[in-house]
């Protein structure tokens, strides 16, 4: 099977960062919010929310927050959408890093990622020194495919043949890594390998057995 392999695709924030879900859940819990309240409220009209306009860029940070917390109070809760706006990136994971590195000897890469254009680069780092960390990883990759820019998001069919058609190859020899079934849906629909990513270690492994490399 990994003979067939040319490309491996990851998502960035869950995969080679850890989840803003964790974040927001915090946010939550200190607001006196129902559990996973942000996560079903970006679920609710997921193509033209709030969030779905911003990951596009059809709308600024302004309209954003202003359109964000009516959605809220609409679901019978206040929320400040700035704030959740701040709660993007995560922490870096080493392992998921190495693993990348590794790959990239053999096949080719790329990353996918939904962001918004807040903070710097397509981290969305808050500070400097996270900014250049951040700028370090994404430079391991040949392309980086941002839906701020391109104007597309996941799920959307589009922004996965956009970024084989950058790599030059075909789904069918694709592998694709993300945390959301969402997101990996249309691409397994595609004809990609898909690896739904949750704890590192397992990710990796999957992806060692399907590339038949050592990513540790």
């Amino acid at each position: 099977m990994s003979d067939a392999i040319e490309a491996v695709l990851w998502d960035f924030g869950g995969v080679i960062l850890s989840s803003p879900f964790d974040a927001f859940a915090a946010y939550e819990r200190d607001a006196g919010l129902p559990e996973n309240f942000i996560r079903q409220l970006n679920a609710r009209n997921p193509d033209a929310n709030a969030w779905a306009r911003m990951e596009r860029s059809e709308i600024g940070t302004d309209e954003f927050a202003t359109l964000f917390e009516a959605e809220a109070a609409a679901a019978g809760h206040k929320i400040d959408g700035r704030l959740v706006l701040s709660l993007l990136g995560g922490s870096v994971r080493p392992e998921m890093v190495e693993a990348l590195r590794r790959v990239r000897a053999r096949y080719r890469v790329a990353c996918i990622t939904n962001n918004v254009k807040v903070g710097n680069g397509p981290g969305m780092a808050h500070d400097a020194e996270r900014a250049q960390r951040i700028a370090d990883i994404m430079d391991l990759f040949e392309h980086v495919v941002e839906s701020s820019k391109l104007g597309l998001r996941k799920p959307d069919p589009r922004i996965y043949r956009h970024t084989c058609d950058l790599l030059g190859v075909v789904p069918q020899t694709c592998i694709y890594l993300d945390d959301l079934g969402i997101n990996l849906k249309p691409a397994r629909a595609m004809g990609m390998r898909t690896i739904k990513v949750g704890e590192p270690a397992q990710a990796i492994a999957e992806l060692e057995a399907m590339t038949g490399l050592s990513l540790r």
